[in-house]
């Protein structure tokens, strides 16, 4: 015999307030806007603007999440040390790296980062100087084996990797590991470069883009890397978030003739990259990148002049309230 419940279906649920974290098809009436809503899914991802960081600054190192991101490092003047924590609604100074410099690389999270290399302007040099992030502070580590800048990064603070960079041409090709404590090398990239962008981790990382103007993508399995399916918009000083299966390509300068800012977004699969429809709402190079790929943040970046904007990325498939209406 059939149960009443599936003849007759469930009473909506009369709620003040929407639910937190409503599943996709969950359906309830809003007391307060006296509206009936419901849980669904983005079918296209999108950027909406966030509050400006307070420094504004381009070729920034970056680490963490979208509701926890780290921004370090850059130009002009200030921004070579400055620190700056997100925590999904405000950035806020934090200690500065003790070694200011631009163009490094950064990765892991906001309370566990490493940045390593990049390039300072007085008295102009390349570093390869490391310092790890606690949450409050830098502390310096062993230096990289390597002097570079504008170099593409992926992992955590305990196992951290590097790979591309100038001046070249070694530092274009070159790749290390860390382990927390000093840096290996590993096999060359296929496509020597530099102002790459990185995702992943030490064991399965993915880079792509650069200069010479390229849409290049390899992936690294821990010890070599191989050739996959270029980008769709060739550029250098891109950014990038997410996994090796799973990343997020946006922003950068598409190159030669024009020179110009981009803020198309590319999301890649593991295969191929495929453009979104939504682009950055401030196209810039030289932007920092966090997060996965339906929950990124993009930040800072030149436009020109130097940037301080902030923008959250949801991707397509993430959850969504809706509003119910008659059609």
């Amino acid at each position: 015999m059939a149960d009443y419940i599936n003849i007759y279906g469930q009473d909506i649920l009369a709620v003040a307030s929407d639910p937190a974290n409503p599943t996709v098809g969950q359906i309830w009436y809003n007391t307060t806007s006296n509206t009936l809503k419901g849980g669904g899914v983005t079918t296209a991802g999108a950027w909406a603007t966030g509050n400006n960081m307070n420094t504004a600054r381009f070729y920034i190192a970056s680490a963490g999440t979208q509701t926890a991101g780290l921004g370090f490092g850059g130009d002009p003047g200030p921004a070579v040390s400055a620190t700056e924590e997100y925590d999904g609604t405000s950035w806020s100074p934090s200690g500065g790296l003790n070694t200011g410099r631009r163009t490094l690389g950064g990765c892991g999270i906001q309370t566990a980062a490493l940045a390593f290399g990049g390039y300072r302007p007085t008295p102009a040099a390349y570093l390869n100087v490391t310092e790890e992030y606690n949450g409050a502070t830098w502390s310096p580590s062993n230096n990289m084996n390597t002097t570079r800048a504008e170099m593409g990064s992926a992992g955590t603070q305990t196992a951290g990797l590097s790979f591309g960079g100038s001046p070249g041409p070694t530092s274009a090709n070159a790749t290390e590991e860390y382990d927390g404590n000093s840096w290996t090398s590993s096999n060359n990239l296929n496509t020597g470069r530099t102002a790459l962008a990185g995702a992943g981790t030490q064991t399965a990382a993915l880079a792509f883009g650069g200069s010479p103007t390229t849409g290049a993508t390899e992936e690294y399995d821990g010890n070599s890397w191989t050739s996959s399916n270029s980008l769709n918009t060739a550029r250098s000083y891109l950014a990038g978030a997410g996994i090796q299966t799973a990343a997020l390509a946006f922003g950068g300068d598409i190159g030669p003739p024009t020179f110009a800012p981009t803020g198309a977004t590319e999301e890649y699969d593991g295969i191929s990259w495929s453009t979104s429809p939504g682009s950055l709402n401030t196209a810039r190079i030289s932007l920092g990148g966090a997060g996965i790929q339906t929950s990124a943040l993009a930040f800072a970046g030149n436009i020109p002049p130097a940037s301080a904007a902030t923008e959250e990325w949801t991707g397509a498939g993430s959850p969504l309230t809706v509003t119910i209406t008659a059609s």
